[in-house]
């Protein structure tokens, strides 16, 4: 008997294909994998398919049927030290399958890792992936493993999931439940049969009394109270990095590295983190410390090569690093007020002395003529229109408060005296 604190999906998860509900295409009567299954000869494969739609199930359901030594390691958590130690357990044993989620999480060394003992069938390796493995998957490991492509739950294969847990559940079945609206339920879940089940268990939680009736309404209020997960592609995904953003910019390495750990564990796509990193770097430091921009770059290169679970110790020095530097965003702001310049006046002439003059006619027409090689005056300086006449004299970029673009202020006003202001 299941504990019956553990969530729904887990109680409920499928332990014969009997059981599960979609995928008819390949666990159906007629279907690829079940008669892969039945035979008892399984191969290495990747199951490709969104969130939620039965890849883990399906690889439980494959160790019970064949009755396997069953390992399960996640891309997010494990590196090739775990990797190589199911390799040496399997060594002993005989059919051994590793089941690897988010597969596509793991970086080119921990999935050649994994070539060798597959290719030598000391285990059989099933892999999930939400991304298409032609891409995140390495070629030679892609090409000894058969890849099944799982499809959305329908809305019918959903409904059907709700009236049979609520009909095989020990813990549900202690109430009377009746499903007066589905629309809510099926909403927030997005196809994915985990967080259905989830939230359905939340929602039975939550209204009291033994007869309960569960309406759209009751659904979304308990949701907005209670309902506290990261979802990569809703509106957690988009405040979380927000608030990691802010908390940078407004200096909190503690808060930084909370968001961060809320990405981390949600199983935010690493070189997404990185990317964000890497424009606040620009955006909200700039010239205030340069060497920002470039240790955030440096982080996008690392984490891309190695991935997690070591990356998420490069992504905390960056966030840490970028929440303590002195800040500035008057590079940012300077390239929208040039934009903003661009859009109202259009295509503004450049000034005949810098244009460039590649041929005699040009050079004749008066291209490149009065221009001052900067080189070749002291300071490397020679004073100079270069903006169009219709918007000369107008600043763009005005540096910020802070020592180092304060050394560039005081440089740039002794070069252009009182032309810009500085």
């Amino acid at each position: 008997m299941f504990d019956l604190n553990l969530p729904l999906a887990e109680r409920m998860r499928p332990t014969q294909l009997e059981d599960l509900i979609g995928q008819e295409h390949l666990v159906g009567p007629n279907g690829i994998l079940r008669k892969t299954i039945k035979s008892g000869v399984i191969p290495s494969m990747i199951l490709w398919g969104p969130p939620g739609v039965g890849k883990t199930t399906i690889a439980n359901i494959i160790a019970n049927e064949i009755n396997s030594p069953f390992y399960t390691l996640s891309a997010i958590s494990s590196g090739v030290k775990d990797v190589r130690e199911v390799i040496d357990k399997a060594k002993r044993q005989s059919k051994a399958i590793l089941f690897i989620d988010e597969i596509h999480r793991f970086n080119k060394a921990q999935q050649d890792a994994l070539l060798g003992a597959v290719e030598k069938g000391t285990i059989t390796l099933i892999g999930a992936t939400t991304e298409n493995p032609s891409f995140e998957v390495n070629s030679a490991l892609l090409s000894r493993s058969q890849v099944y492509t799982l499809k959305s739950l329908t809305e019918q294969d959903q409904i059907n999931l709700i009236h049979h847990v609520l009909n095989k559940d020990e813990k549900l079945k202690k109430k009377t439940v009746k499903l007066e609206e589905h629309a809510a339920l099926l909403s927030i879940a997005g196809g994915d049969a985990r967080k259905l089940l989830n939230l359905l268990d939340l929602v039975c939680d939550s209204i009291p009394g033994d007869e309960i009736s569960i309406t759209d309404q009751q659904v979304m209020d308990i949701a907005q109270q209670k309902v506290a997960i990261y979802d990569k592609s809703g509106e957690q995904h988009y405040d979380i990095i927000s608030a990691f953003i802010k908390s940078i910019r407004g200096s909190d390495p503690n808060a930084a590295v909370y968001y961060l750990a809320r990405m981390i564990e949600g199983g935010e796509d690493i070189k997404y983190i990185a990317r964000r990193l890497l424009i606040l770097a620009s955006e909200d430091i700039g010239n205030a410390n340069p060497t920002a921009l470039v240790i955030a770059n440096n982080t996008f290169q690392a984490v891309t090569v190695i991935g997690y679970p070591e990356g998420q110790i490069v992504l905390s020095q960056c966030a840490t690093y970028l929440a303590c530097s002195a800040k500035s965003n008057a590079s940012y702001n300077a390239i929208n007020r040039a934009r903003a310049i661009v859009k109202q006046t259009g295509d503004l002439k450049v000034p005949m002395a810098i244009r460039n003059a590649p041929t005699k006619l040009m050079k004749d027409s008066g291209y490149g003529q009065g221009y001052k090689y900067a080189h070749d005056y002291p300071n490397n300086f020679a004073p100079m229109e270069f903006l169009p006449d219709e918007i000369k004299n107008s600043v763009f970029y005005d540096p910020g408060k802070n020592a180092r673009e304060e050394e560039m202020r005081k440089r740039l006003r002794a070069l252009w005296k009182d032309k810009y202001g500085y």
